[in-house]
């Protein structure tokens, strides 16, 4: 009897405790991420093709470890401190054969045999060198040291400075202005004495000149210059370089710190506003064998004075600007040299975001012929494409034929073109976008990553350079993220689905390959509960289009039913897709919301990304338009099909999604009875530069987009309950931006609203108390007000 009673109370905290395990609360889910087990990431492949090496944290120790695996050991193992160290390797350069491989590690230059893994150092100094890389025949190592390009033969001979960029203080005379250059004429004019010391300087540095050994052509940097890129052509004619020169007169803002270990309130220093002075760009041609530097001339682009469109609502300033008829500003990426030197290509960007070209550079005048432009009225962007979310794909098939992507058919796809004939060829096509691009080794394929199957699927691919039929390398229904080896003989794929966690898989390089998977990560109290996987759906938007969701079901409707609309941040961002979302915390609230009776609905709105060019733009000069309409329909969906109550739904999410939980309760408040609205943007004029001017262009210029987009200018309309939260400490969103919306509420006497603030947080916060916080406040918001 006795044993019987012991079982019984086992049994019994075995079962509680099972019970509790399974039960999600704001607490539970918002601790250390730890607690659910960590993901591994970071994934790289050794030189050799054979090693895996990865970050992974299954004992959940203070930092993630680092693991490998071989090919042919698939078990991992954890790696010392000292290998990990010897890891360390900035960017790496093959030889032809790749037999060999350049690296910089610590700032000294490396070269490694790939198969026997030995390793010689070329070079041990106090100063930093970087970006190595083998010349055409391989003879010499390439590098940068400081501000200059050096050159030193592989077998350890002479060290050769192949360019001079200085700083120092003595300026040159043409350096001077125009004022000071004549007066210092006239002093020499005016005094013999001045006059003869000028001549015995003009000698001595003649002499000098004539005794000095000849070294490259100076090129003064003054104090706001900064070279941004410095390269030689493969023949070893040409250095070409790029200036950036630091605007003057622009206002830095300042972000102060309360909570410090000196006690004393402290000053970040944080970025400017939108619309302030952009750097200058500059790009020249340094010709060896002349000893000549000068400019690439962009004067002569195509559309180099086109205006944009936006300015018809501006007839004054259309008018002003169409007499001054100035060039615009550009910045120059490249040149891209094929092989041999013999042709460059470069990417020209406008610093107004309407244009991209793809041109070719005459090296020994500097002058530019067009290959392709791409305009975009509203802004350049894109996977692949350039702009402020990422760099361009370019690169040479052979001697005379580049690669590229483009929007020219509204998604980022593939060409290819001839630089001598003009000749372009599309590679890949339809409704969906390339969004990682590599070519392979022999140039006779391109692997990429594209959504193809659906917008929230991806795939790695394999086709024919020169077009054809795709060969679907991955199988893995979810999100597929995939290292190619070396060698390309293996895949390393990290893998996810909606409700299971990343993880590492190896598979042969071939199509059909069974993923045999390497991890197992999360923890038994993460497996204890039932995580959801969304249901996906589609349905189209007031204007035609299709939106796709994820829909959250509760078992139980709370007698209210009640809905919660969750928006994500970024603006171009998806989140509707089958794989592991970044808003895992987020995730895992609205799985909390469904077990407690709400519907809830994630919708990739107009301007996500992931679904081509008209998606991407449907917000230029109207943030809070088309976006926050996809939401409103999304709720009529709900409503229409999943029986939600349209007098009990809330709205909640951070950063551009704080922005647009903001415009939904000032804009429709009809629709959203209250909303959670974190770290938000509250007046897009405030925000930067890079983000903002693409989509709004600038405040001065373009008034009517940022009026019309800022919530803070629709206050007024608010009706619902709003709970605001913001990280004192923002250096991206400033608190200057809730603090001022903050202060529009007090005076415009609205009194349903609170500000929830966080002493020790930027952006994205770090600490669980504050997530904790964050959500229970959240939470308790949805539930007294949207289930009575």
């Amino acid at each position: 009897m006795k044993k019987l009673l012991i079982f019984l109370l086992i049994a019994s905290y075995l079962s509680a405790n099972a019970q509790d395990l399974g039960t999600l609360s704001v607490e539970k889910i918002m601790r250390d991420p730890k607690w659910m087990g960590v993901s591994p990431s970071n994934i790289q492949w050794d030189n050799n093709s054979r090693t895996v090496y990865f970050n992974w944290n299954p004992e959940s120790v203070k930092e993630d470890p680092l693991y490998q695996i071989s090919i042919d050991s698939r078990k991992p193992q954890k790696t010392s401190d000292d290998f990990k160290r010897s890891l360390n390797k900035g960017s790496i350069s093959y030889s032809k054969d790749r037999s060999k491989v350049l690296f910089e590690r610590n700032g000294d230059i490396f070269i490694r045999n790939v198969s026997s893994g030995q390793e010689n150092t070329l070079t041990s100094t106090l100063e930093r060198e970087n970006n190595p890389v083998f010349n055409a025949d391989e003879s010499k190592v390439l590098f940068q040291r400081g501000d200059n390009l050096f050159s030193m033969a592989v077998n350890g001979g002479t060290l050769v400075q192949l360019s001079n960029f200085t700083r120092t203080r003595k300026r040159p005379e043409s350096a001077l202005s125009k004022q000071d250059q004549w007066l210092r004429q006239d002093q020499i004019n005016e005094f013999e004495i001045i006059k003869k010391r000028e001549e015995d300087r003009k000698n001595r540095e003649e002499k000098n000149k004539a005794d000095a050994v000849k070294g490259p052509k100076e090129f003064y940097l003054d104090e706001r210059s900064f070279l941004m890129s410095v390269r030689l052509s493969p023949d070893e004619k040409y250095i070409a370089f790029r200036l950036m020169k630091r605007a003057e007169g622009n206002k830095n803002t300042i972000v102060p710190n309360y909570i410090t270990e000196s006690g004393y309130t402290e000053d970040i220093n944080g970025r400017t506003k939108v619309g302030n002075a952009l750097a200058v760009n500059e790009s020249y041609v340094y010709d060896i064998k002349r000893d000549t530097i000068y400019p690439i001339i962009t004067k002569d682009i195509p559309g180099i004075k086109d205006l944009p469109d936006y300015l018809k609502d501006y007839p004054k300033q259309l008018e002003e600007r169409t007499k001054k008829n100035e060039d615009r500003k550009v910045s120059i990426n490249g040149p891209f040299w094929n092989a041999d030197g013999s042709h460059a290509v470069v990417v020209v960007s406008s610093l107004d975001n309407k244009d991209r070209w793809i041109m070719k550079l005459d090296q020994q005048s500097g002058k530019l012929s067009l290959l392709d432009r791409q305009r975009d009225e509203a802004w350049i962007g894109g996977p692949g494409i350039g702009g402020f979310f990422g760099g361009a794909n370019l690169g040479w098939l052979d001697s005379n034929t580049i690669y590229f992507q483009s929007e020219a058919t509204g998604y980022s796809h593939i060409y290819t073109l001839n630089v001598n004939t003009g000749d372009k060829k599309q590679i890949t096509s339809g409704k969906y976008e390339v969004q990682s691009l590599q070519l392979s080794n022999d140039k006779k394929s391109f692997y990429l990553s594209a959504n193809m199957e659906h917008p929230g699927i991806t795939h790695f691919y394999r086709i024919p350079v020169q077009g054809g039929t795709s060969v679907k390398l991955t199988s893995m229904k979810g999100g597929n993220e995939v290292s190619l080896s070396p060698d390309e003989k293996w895949l390393a794929i990290r893998h996810s689905s909606s409700n299971k966690p990343w993880e590492l898989f190896i598979q042969e390089n071939k199509a059909g390959a069974k993923p045999e998977q390497i991890t197992n990560s999360p923890s038994e109290e993460f497996k204890s509960y039932a995580w959801r996987e969304p249901e996906m759906v589609k349905f189209t938007n007031r204007y035609g289009s299709d939106v796709y969701a994820r829909v959250y079901k509760p078992e139980k409707p709370a007698p209210s039913k009640p809905a919660v609309v969750f928006v994500h941040g970024a603006g171009y961002l998806q989140n509707v897709h089958y794989w592991w979302s970044q808003y895992f915390r987020e995730y895992m609230f609205n799985n909390l919301l469904a077990d407690n009776g709400y519907t809830v609905i994630d919708i990739d709105y107009t301007a996500s990304s992931g679904y081509g060019r008209d998606h991407r733009t449907g917000i230029y000069r109207h943030m809070g338009g088309k976006d926050l309409t996809d939401n409103v329909d999304g709720v009529k969906m709900l409503v229409e099909k999943y029986g939600v109550n349209p007098e009990n739904v809330g709205i909640y999410g951070g950063s551009y999604g704080g922005f647009m939980t903001l415009m939904g309760l000032f804009t429709t408040p009809e629709v959203f009875k209250s909303g959670g609205a974190l770290r938000s943007v509250t007046d897009w004029a405030h925000y930067n530069h890079g983000y903002t001017a693409n989509i709004l262009n600038e405040p001065a210029n373009d008034e009517l987009a940022y009026k019309r987009s800022s919530p803070i200018y629709f206050a007024e309309g608010l009706k619902g309950n709003l709970l605001m939260a913001h990280g004192m400490v923002d250096v991206n969103v400033h608190f200057q931006d809730i603090i001022r919306l903050s202060q529009r509420l007090i005076e415009l006497k609205k009194d349903n609203w609170e500000l929830a603030v966080y002493p020790v947080e930027d952006h994205g916060f770090v600490e669980p108390s504050s997530w904790t916080d964050e959500y229970k406040r959240i939470f308790k918001l949805f539930e007294n007000t949207l289930k009575k």
